[in-house]
């Protein structure tokens, strides 16, 4: 296994890849996986990791959250699609019977 560093152009970051080589028979060649660790700082040069969508990885991100609110929140939205779900349904019956 080997740390690789790849720059991306369009928004300047480096992120570091674990890399991991294998043999792929069915094509007669190495193959490799890459495992995102995180960027690099490009003043220390040390990685942080990250998880892949631009956030760091805290454990602290659940603590204090309001779990009823986000119910619903969630609930909503949920009986929203069902009355979204219920007119197509009446619209696509309608084209039928015309």
């Amino acid at each position: 296994m080997a740390i690789i560093k790849q720059h991306d152009k369009r928004s300047g970051i480096t992120y570091a890849y674990e890399s991991h080589s294998y043999w792929d028979p069915e094509k007669k060649m190495t193959r490799a996986k890459r495992k995102l660790i995180g960027r690099v700082d490009p003043e220390t040069g040390e990685i942080v990791p990250t998880d892949g969508r631009n956030k760091k990885c805290t454990a602290s991100d659940t603590e204090g959250a309001d779990y009823k609110k986000m119910y619903e929140k969630l609930l909503k939205k949920y009986e929203a699609q069902e009355t979204l779900i219920q007119s197509l349904k009446k619209q696509i019956e309608e084209l039928r019977n015309n």
